[in-house]
Formats: C-alpha cells, sequence, structure tokens
C-alpha cells in the first residue's frame, strides 16, 4: 500500500512539474494567441520573418537566444552562410492575475452582504475578497511573457562588416548548449 502511494505521489509531481517549465526549443503549433515556439515566414528568396513566443516562464534572455538559434537553423537549411539582422525587437505581455485565497470560516460560503446602491444597482460585499482590510485573503500575480521578432537577410560567402551579422555555423555551434530541445 505505502509503495502504491508513493508511486503515485511520484507521478502527479512528474506531470505537474511537466506542465510548468519553460518553453522548449520547437515550432509553434499555430499562429496566435498563447502559442509559444518559434515560427519563420519567407518574404523573399533571402530574407526572412522569425520569431519565438515563450511561456510565462522562459526568461527573456531564452526568448532572444531561441530566436537566434531559429535564425541560425533557417539560413544554414536554405544553403546560405550566415545572416544580418535587418530588424529585431522583444515584447513583453504582461497579466495580472487576482486569486481568491481561502474559503472562510464556513467552507464554500461565509458571510457576504448585498447592498443597494442609489443609481448604480445592486453590490455584493464579502470580507473574503476585494477588501483592503482582507486582502491577506487576495493573491495577486503579475506574470510576463516575451516575444523576439527578427527580419533577417541571408548571405553567401564573406561576412559583412556590420555588427548585425553573424556566421549561421557558429551561432549553431555556441548556442546549442544553451537550448532546451524537447523529449
Amino acid at each position: 500500500m505505502a509503495l502504491r502511494t508513493v508511486v503515485a505521489g511520484s507521478a502527479i509531481a512528474l506531470m505537474v512539474a511537466a506542465c510548468s517549465t519553460a518553453t522548449p526549443y520547437k515550432a509553434a503549433p499555430s499562429e496566435g494567441s498563447g502559442a509559444t515556439g518559434y515560427s519563420s515566414q519567407r518574404l523573399d528568396a533571402n530574407h526572412f520573418r522569425v520569431s519565438f513566443a515563450g511561456n510565462r516562464l522562459t526568461a527573456r534572455g531564452t526568448v532572444e537566444n531561441y530566436l537566434l538559434y531559429r535564425a541560425a537553423e533557417l539560413t544554414v537549411e536554405n544553403g546560405y552562410d550566415g545572416f544580418t539582422l535587418i530588424e529585431r525587437d522583444t515584447e513583453r505581455r504582461t497579466e495580472t492575475r487576482v486569486e481568491r485565497v481561502g474559503l472562510g470560516a464556513y467552507g464554500y460560503w461565509g458571510p457576504r452582504w448585498r447592498y443597494y446602491r442609489g443609481g448604480f444597482g445592486w453590490y455584493d460585499w464579502s470580507p473574503y475578497y476585494g477588501d483592503p482590510f482582507w486582502s491577506d485573503r487576495v493573491n495577486i500575480q503579475t506574470v510576463d511573457r516575451y516575444e523576439a521578432f527578427a527580419e533577417i537577410a541571408m548571405f553567401r560567402g564573406q561576412q559583412p562588416d556590420d555588427s548585425k551579422a553573424f556566421n549561421a555555423r557558429e551561432v549553431l555551434e555556441n548556442l546549442r548548449s544553451t537550448i532546451e530541445f524537447p523529449d
């Protein structure tokens, strides 16, 4: 019986841990809100638009490294030696969540009053939510998500004398150890 409990607890812990990890380096499943991973779009023969979106646990630096890694991959896949960043930006999306903590003295219900404000209608008041004197019953959490975008131009041969030009194979070699690939 005890072994079953340990195994079941371990399985639950692994599932929770798997759900709460930074975004691995993978293709985004689709365009749209909440999609994480990389995406790319060919603009012409040697120009691409590349992006990488992380989840709430993916650091800004990781998102930017994954973007550069994807740009380098595309460059090598298309037979080029390097790429130049024409435009590059990283957006931060901030979301604030308010969660009610605790259920009150009586479980799911507790002291609560309805009152009428002339011209505004009926309102609810509860000492467990939304009152500054009971703020320890509310958990406010701010979550940041980062998405990096770049437009790149690929080149063959000698690397231009430009601080925004990169040798694709060197980028792949230098960043490979920092990339977390999905299982």
